[in-house]
């Protein structure tokens, strides 16, 4: 009744037992979670950026809460994709969850690098090409705000892995979103995911510096779930293939304004943060909402926003 399938009939798909992901970046690689829930109960993992070789992440501090959210600048830290194949992937309920990989790299040529070794990896059901991180000096963001960088990444992870099922991470720090989504599905993404965090900063006025050592992080958390909503609903009406929404997720009622702009699942990050439980409640407490609104399926209510639309 909550499961989702994304993709097409011709394509890759992703089968999802409920709307309810993680978002990389949040949940470590998913085995630092399995102390608080059942991993094969989520919809599924996305787990923590993956580089062709280790990174040591940007200097600390990394992280900064503020108002109704938090600031981080952790850099993509990561012991590279082969350790993460070795390691952890055999340690996770892939059979039961599907597991998504999300890639980093700082050229088109390096995603496609990323994405030929994860292909044959059957534990591995998608890959998400991250084109919008904030908070690293090459790549992330660049890419995801130039439809053309943001095509060829995506064109290199299709090429390279025909067969995975792709996702596409957009930014919310571009002056239209929407074109960047059609850059994305026409390289042949089979799914967008957004938004990615904020591009944001704060300062302590008594020392007089920048609570981040690298100065700017990404903004994420309740905060920017009005601008995560805004940015799922003009990429719903942009284009043809399923959204993932991500921004400030911390309840079911949350989960279910994402779905009702278009959202056909979402992934949960910061209140992992919060409540390193929160993700395996949910998939529960939407169910039981459900039930109290009289939804008797997701799909009765995606998308289906009233009121005079622009």
């Amino acid at each position: 009744m909550y499961s989702v399938r994304l993709g097409g009939p011709e394509g890759p798909q992703l089968l999802l037992k409920n709307p309810i992901m993680t978002a990389s970046g949040t949940f470590g690689s998913g085995l630092e979670f399995a102390p608080y829930g059942d991993l094969a109960q989520l919809g599924g993992i996305v787990v923590k950026g993956l580089s062709l070789a280790p990174r040591g992440g940007n200097a600390m501090p990394r992280l900064a809460e503020t108002a109704c959210g938090m600031l981080n600048a952790v850099g993509l830290q990561n012991d590279g994709v082969e350790a993460f194949l070795r390691d952890k992937l055999p340690r996770l309920p892939w059979r039961e969850t599907p597991i998504i990989a999300n890639l980093y790299a700082t050229s088109a040529g390096d995603f496609g690098r990323l994405a030929e070794i994860l292909a044959p990896e059957e534990g591995i059901a998608g890959l998400e090409v991250n084109i919008s991180c904030p908070n690293v000096a090459e790549g992330g963001v660049g890419f995801g705000q130039d439809p053309r960088m943001a095509a060829r990444a995506v064109s290199a992870v299709k090429k390279a892995a025909p067969g995975k099922f792709v996702i596409a991470k957009l930014t919310p720090n571009v002056t239209d979103i929407a074109a960047i989504a059609l850059a994305a599905e026409a390289a042949g993404a089979d799914a967008l995911s957004c938004i990615n965090t904020l591009s944001g900063m704060a300062v302590d006025i008594h020392t007089r510096k920048p609570l981040l050592a690298n100065v700017l992080g990404g903004l994420s958390g309740p905060a920017i779930k009005p601008v995560a909503l805004r940015c799922v609903w003009q990429v719903t009406r942009a284009v043809g293939i399923p959204v993932i929404g991500i921004g400030g997720i911390m309840r079911a009622e949350d989960v279910l304004e994402f779905i009702l702009v278009g959202a056909s699942a979402v992934q949960v990050g910061t209140a992992n943060f919060v409540r390193p439980d929160t993700a395996f409640g949910l998939p529960g407490e939407v169910a039981a909402l459900c039930s109290t609104l009289g939804i008797k399926n997701l799909d009765e209510l995606r998308g289906a926003l009233g009121g005079e639309v622009p």
